[in-house]
C-alpha cells in the first residue's frame, strides 16, 4: 500500500495492484498541429504542455507495477456509431491532414508519439467522451480486480471528466492528476478541478504529478 498527498492534505490511499492509471486520449488528432482540433482552429499549445508531465507519469506507473490503460475516442469508418445530435455539431469523419477526423485506422486517430502503448497494456476505443461508454472498460477493471483509478489526459472538461463522472458512478475511486490533464482554456480546466473538489471532493482526489511520482517509488 501506499499514499498519496492531495488537495486539502487529503490521502488517496492505494494498492497498486488494484490500481489503473487511465491515459485519456492522448492522440495525433488532438495534440498534432496537423491535427483535428488544430484545423478546427483550436490552439493545442495549452494540450502539448502536459505530454511531457503524462509521459512521466505513465513511466512510473509501469515501473510500480500500477496497470496502465489507453483510451481513443474514434468513430467507424461508415459513421454508424455517431448519433445524430453529435453528427449535427461536430466534424467526425471530415478530410484532414491527418485523414478523416476521429476515424478508426486513420493517422489522426492513432496515439501521439510518446504514447504507444507497451505489450499487455490494454487499449479502450471509445465511440464517445466517456471512456466507459459502448465499452468494454468496466468489465476489463473489475476481471482486474482493478478498485482505484488515476486519471490523466486530455481534456479536462471533457472526456477527463465524462469519464471520471461514470467511474464514480461505477464505485471506483478516482484521483484526477491536475497538472496532468489539459483544456484548450486554462480558465475551464481550472473550472473542472473545482467542480470535482466541490460538496466536499464529491468527484474525488486531486494532486499533482509530483504527489503521485512520490507516492509510486516509494
Amino acid at each position: 500500500m501506499t499514499s498519496v498527498t492531495c488537495r486539502e492534505s487529503l490521502p488517496f490511499a492505494l494498492d497498486p495492484a488494484a490500481t489503473a492509471l487511465l491515459v485519456i486520449d492522448m492522440q495525433r488528432d488532438f495534440l498534432e498541429l496537423d491535427g483535428m482540433s488544430a484545423v478546427e482552429g483550436e490552439d493545442v499549445a495549452e494540450l502539448r504542455k502536459v505530454i511531457p508531465v503524462v509521459q512521466r507519469l505513465v513511466a512510473a506507473s509501469r515501473a510500480a507495477g500500477v496497470r496502465v490503460i489507453h483510451t481513443r475516442e474514434g468513430y467507424a469508418p461508415d459513421l454508424s456509431d455517431v448519433n445524430q445530435a453529435k453528427a449535427d455539431r461536430s466534424s467526425v469523419g471530415e478530410s484532414g491532414l491527418l485523414g478523416r477526423f476521429l476515424i478508426r485506422g486513420e493517422p489522426g486517430h492513432d496515439f501521439a508519439a510518446g504514447f504507444q502503448p507497451v505489450p499487455g497494456e490494454a487499449v479502450i476505443d471509445k465511440p464517445g467522451f466517456g471512456a466507459f461508454f459502448a465499452s468494454d472498460l468496466e468489465s476489463l477493471l473489475k476481471k482486474a480486480g482493478v478498485t482505484h483509478l488515476i486519471l490523466c489526459g486530455i481534456t479536462t472538461q471533457c472526456c477527463v471528466h465524462s469519464t471520471l463522472r461514470e467511474a464514480v458512478d461505477r464505485g471506483f475511486y478516482c484521483l484526477t492528476v491536475a497538472d496532468a490533464c489539459a483544456a484548450f482554456d486554462p480558465e475551464v480546466h481550472d473550472a473542472v478541478l473545482r467542480i470535482i473538489q466541490a460538496e466536499n471532493h464529491l468527484f474525488g482526489w486531486i494532486a499533482n504529478t509530483t504527489d503521485v511520482l512520490t507516492a509510486l517509488t516509494v
